[in-house]
């Protein structure tokens, strides 16, 4: 379902690839994050898109109801942080910044380790 808003000079309508092409933007800049995780429910497979824009559609799954939007992502976290750390910091910074994007309320972010990756 797509996000729509009325104001006073029309309505407007958020597609959902949007919400989560910047939500997975977002997630990529907090520290600890190193990338995202594309699954594929069919297979179960996981495939790593460390920080490349086009696949932060795959790894984040959102839905939008009454306005009010869920995020679920898919993350890949750096070896040797504390991961209730950067989950926190994760949903602060995206519950803020998409807030503001899309004049929308977060009404839940969940999140999933797919993977831990040593970075150099």
């Amino acid at each position: 379902m797509k996000g729509r808003m009325n104001t006073g000079l029309g309505e407007i309508v958020i597609n959902p690839d949007v919400i989560a092409l910047y939500a997975g933007s977002v997630a990529v800049e907090c520290f600890g994050i190193v990338g995202m995780a594309a699954v594929n429910m069919k297979d179960g497979l996981v495939k790593t898109s460390e920080k490349r824009e086009s696949e932060h559609t795959e790894s984040i799954d959102n839905s939008i109801s009454e306005n009010k939007i869920s995020l679920d992502f898919h993350v890949i976290v750096s070896y040797g942080v504390s991961i209730s750390a950067v989950t926190d910091n994760l949903i602060n910074n995206v519950k803020y910044k998409v807030e503001e994007f899309t004049g929308m309320e977060i009404e839940k972010i969940n999140i999933l380790v797919e993977g831990v990756r040593v970075i150099d």
